[in-house]
Order: C-alpha cells, then sequence, then structure tokens
C-alpha cells in the first residue's frame, strides 16, 4: 500500500490524519498484542493538545472554595501564588503513541511508537521539545520508533534530536527526507553507552518500511508499518 496523502488540503474526511493517527496507533498496537510475549502489553494514547491547553487554563481562574468530599470535611481553598518570576514559551503538542508495558517489571516501559502530527513540527519550541521526549526515553534505556509522514512541513526531527545531544559523528537523515521513519536502540558494547538508529526517507506512493523496534531487557522485534497501514487503509475505505 503506498502512503497517502494526509495533510495537503482538502483532504478527504477517511483520510485526514486526525482519524488515521488513531486506527492507526490502535493497529499497531493490535498487531504488537497478537505477537509479543504476554509479559509486554502494548497500550494506545492519543492526547489533543487543545484539551491540555484547555486544562492548565483553569489555573489563570481565581480562588475558589473546594468541598472537600461528601463526608463533610474542611473545604479547601485554592492557592493564587504571585506573579512568576519567569514566564517560558510553552507548547502542547497533539501526541499519538503506542507505549509497550513490561508487565513482568512493575509496568516499566519497555518501548514507544511515536506517530508525529503537524503540531509536533510547527515551531522550534514544539521540535525542540518533541526531541527532548524522545533523549529522555533513550536515557532511560527505552528503544524508540519515530514515524513521521508530515511531508508538508520541512523539518525533520531526527536531526533536532541530533542537534539536542550534541552528536557530532552521528548520521543526519538524508536531505530532504521530510516524511521518514527512524528506530533508537541503546546499548552497551565494548565498555561504551551507545544508541543504534535507524533512518529510512518515506515519500508519497512508496512502501513504508519495517523498523526495529527495541524493547528494554528483552530483544529487537521487526515493526511492519507497512502491513498495519494497509489494515487501516482497508478499515477507512481507502482501498
Amino acid at each position: 500500500m503506498p502512503l497517502l496523502d494526509h495533510f495537503t488540503e482538502p483532504v478527504p474526511l477517511p483520510r485526514q490524519w486526525e482519524s488515521f493517527h488513531t486506527y492507526w496507533a490502535a493497529a499497531i498496537g493490535g498487531s504488537l498484542n497478537r505477537t509479543l510475549p504476554d509479559r509486554f502489553f502494548a497500550a494506545v494514547t492519543v492526547h489533543p493538545g487543545g484539551r491540555v491547553e484547555a486544562d492548565v487554563a483553569e489555573f489563570d481562574r481565581g480562588p475558589e472554595p473546594l468541598g472537600n468530599g461528601a463526608g463533610g470535611g474542611v473545604a479547601l481553598e485554592t492557592y493564587a501564588p504571585p506573579a512568576a518570576t519567569v514566564v517560558l514559551d510553552a507548547v502542547f503538542p497533539d501526541d499519538v503513541q503506542v507505549p509497550i508495558i513490561d508487565q513482568h517489571h512493575d509496568g516499566r516501559l519497555a518501548a514507544v511508537i511515536e506517530l508525529i502530527s503537524p503540531s509536533n513540527k510547527q515551531d522550534p519550541v514544539a521540535r525542540r521539545t518533541f526531541a527532548g521526549e524522545c533523549a529522555a526515553y533513550l536515557a532511560k534505556g527505552v528503544g524508540v520508533v519515530v514515524v513521521d509522514p508530515v511531508f508538508t512541513m520541512r523539518f525533520n526531527l531526527h536531526d533536532e534530536l541530533i542537534d539536542l545531544v550534541r552528536h557530532p559523528v552521528t548520521e543526519r537523515a538524508p536531505t530532504g527526507a521530510w516524511a521518514y521513519s527512524a528506530a533508537y536502540r541503546p546499548a552497551r558494547r565494548d565498555d561504551r553507552n551507545l544508541i543504534d538508529a535507524w533512518i529510512e526517507p518515506m515519500a508519497i506512493g512508496t512502501r513504508l518500511p519495517t523498523m526495529p523496534l527495541a524493547l528494554l531487557g528483552w530483544a529487537t522485534i521487526a515493526l511492519d508499518l507497512e502491513e498495519t497501514y494497509l489494515e487501516v487503509c482497508r478499515l477507512c475505505r481507502l482501498v
């Protein structure tokens, strides 16, 4: 199934990325759960950035008494702090993930698959925030796969990650690879802490790659993006 354009307006409803990404994350999670040992569970998390913006806006409301339960406890009053000493620009991007949980180790995160949305690439703060999230996973030994089909925004988040960790010898993405898949596997060899990386450019009309998915404390498995993408295209009646 060749990669379709989910971002150039006007996009037909079945191909719009918000719906398609949700289906795709569920298809990836379902495929993994059919093949992974019972030790692991692939979940799906979808966090719209707009919902976070609405929630944090509540902090600007004034103090308001809050009941402390139906048992007649003492009422609480919210705290109105003084003016902040510093105000920083922030970004609350859409977040579509497939986290793989290791149930034998108290539910620790073993790997994560990130499906990129336009809000992850919309400005320098968003791009640096995403790169920081990936760097934090890798620092904990968690395998990461990034799937970025947003070819309409000419930024590569792999290069953003390399810039963040300031690793001059790490291979950058091929020039013009605005849509791509990347996989990262933390490793230790020859008394060195390392990160193995694979970068595969993607283009409209071409098949999707199979990427290595490293599971912390276990092994590396194949993540067949083409198989799950085709499954979702069928569900959305695109084929």
